[in-house]
């Protein structure tokens, strides 16, 4: 393994923004202090520019195994790279849907070999596999994925005496999406009858609105609490839902935690006049009221973790009427850059920025050795250059569907060099190790 010596960065990191060197020996932090004197096989000078730990996304879709065509682990986390995003925990709704131990190993098989990023894969619950979910293994599986909405194939679990069961029963973090699937199914009817065909995108956040939405996290909440269950609430959406959340215990004695995405904070329902089906996600992006509730929780800690919820499909597919669109946004490559984007409006402090997208995955997910620039933890960093700016464009987008919705944004705030496990993953703009991942590992009591 390589040893790197970064000199004079500005890290931030634990709440601080601090001058300092970090001497990197066998994948992980040695040293972290000024003036260190030590030799190198590479040196970075560092001066003028951020140094923070690597973001790690805990809400994914690589499209691996079943939909490739939109993208795989391959591209998906080669993008990821170029956005700063260390480590990823992937969904399991593909074709076929993860909801066997077997079909999990299968994934972890795939991103062995394909991943450029560190890697975790969620177990998905169905209505009839808890004897498949009891057998998750806590120490190397990031979570159970619960869909109680929206969701494809056999994974949807709409069954309250199976939902029962995995929060009586599971030992696992249980993430959840929460939209309540009937509510869904009726406002879908009674729009779709109204408008027809042509109905348009600026409907998603109707069809899918506030109430469906705290209907199922409501449920959620009350689940957990009743069995002690360790919950994780999945892109909430809604002002409604923030009074489920608590930000008067520390996140590492928190039962129950939620995340929030980058797309919910940076766009609302005005935003469908212009982006349509480009912004349509499961749950929908909403008004600007529940906008500025979400910023509100996240700053005041009820909101304890930012993500991505990448989901690419294919210009086509995006292209086709709002009804039969598919949902969801590729995110993954810019996630980092958009909450710069509003550290530059001074909506968000860097500290707060690296504790939601770095610190705070890592203690809500108890992952070992990770999300901190730390003596003893993996070298996971990210060089910036704040002050470059540049336009998101076709050249410089990473997904296999070569499209995103900041295309033409000018961002301020770049990444040039991302470290993965001690070794240089990303320098300024070009891969040159993609084969440094590593598989998360988790403390085994979460």
């Amino acid at each position: 393994m390589s040893k790197i010596l970064i000199k004079n960065g500005l890290i931030v990191n634990e709440n601080a923004v601090y001058e300092s060197d970090i001497f990197i020996k066998n994948g992980k932090i040695e040293l972290v202090q000024s003036g260190i004197q030590k030799f190198a096989d590479y040196t970075i000078n560092a001066a003028g520019k951020l140094v923070i730990p690597g973001i790690i996304d805990d809400q994914v879709h690589f499209r691996e195994p079943g939909s490739v065509y939109k993208g795989s682990v391959f591209t998906e986390s080669r993008a990821a790279v170029y956005g700063g995003v260390t480590s990823f925990m992937d969904m399991p709704n593909n074709n076929p849907s993860i909801t066997t131990q077997e079909a999990l190993q299968s994934k972890y098989d795939i991103a062995r070999t394909k991943s450029a990023a560190n890697y975790s894969f969620y177990m998905g619950a169905s209505n009839d596999n808890i004897d498949e979910i009891l057998r998750t293994n806590n120490e190397n599986v990031c979570g159970i994925k619960i869909f109680m909405g929206s969701s494809t194939g056999n994974l949807l679990v709409d069954d309250t005496r199976v939902l029962e069961n995995i929060f009586s029963q599971s030992s696992s973090l249980i993430a959840t999406h929460c939209e309540d699937e009937d509510s869904v199914k009726a406002n879908e009817s009674l729009y779709f009858d109204k408008y027809g065909d042509d109905i348009a995108a600026v409907y998603h956040p109707k069809i899918r609105n506030d109430e469906l939405c705290y209907m199922s996290s409501a449920l959620a909440v009350d689940l957990a609490k009743k069995h002690n269950s360790r919950l994780h609430v999945l892109h909430l959406t809604t002002a409604k839902e923030m009074h489920l959340f608590d930000n008067k215990v520390k996140l590492e004695d928190k039962r129950i935690t939620a995340e929030v995405c980058v797309h919910h904070l940076y766009f609302d329902d005005s935003d469908y006049l212009e982006k349509g089906n480009l912004i349509k996600c499961n749950p929908a992006i909403k008004s600007k009221d529940d906008n500025l509730a979400l910023w509100a929780a996240l700053l005041n800690d009820k909101l304890d973790v930012i993500a991505t919820d990448h989901a690419p499909h294919t210009w086509e597919e995006k292209s086709k009427k709002y009804k039969y669109a598919p949902s969801g946004l590729p995110l993954v490559q810019h996630s980092l850059v958009t909450m710069l984007d509003f550290y530059h409006r001074d909506m968000i402090s860097l500290e707060k920025i690296v504790d939601k997208m770095c610190h705070s995955p890592a203690k809500t997910f108890k992952i070992k050795e990770r999300g901190y620039i730390r003596e003893g933890y993996w070298a996971d960093l990210v060089i910036l250059d704040m002050d470059k700016e540049w336009t998101v464009e076709k050249d410089n987008i990473y997904y296999k569907c070569k499209w995103s919705p900041f295309e033409g944004h000018r961002f301020k705030g770049l990444v040039e060099q991302v470290i993965i496990n001690g070794e240089l993953a990303l320098e300024f703009g070009k891969l040159r190790n993609t084969k440094a991942a590593k598989r998360l590992l988790f403390d085994k009591d979460r």
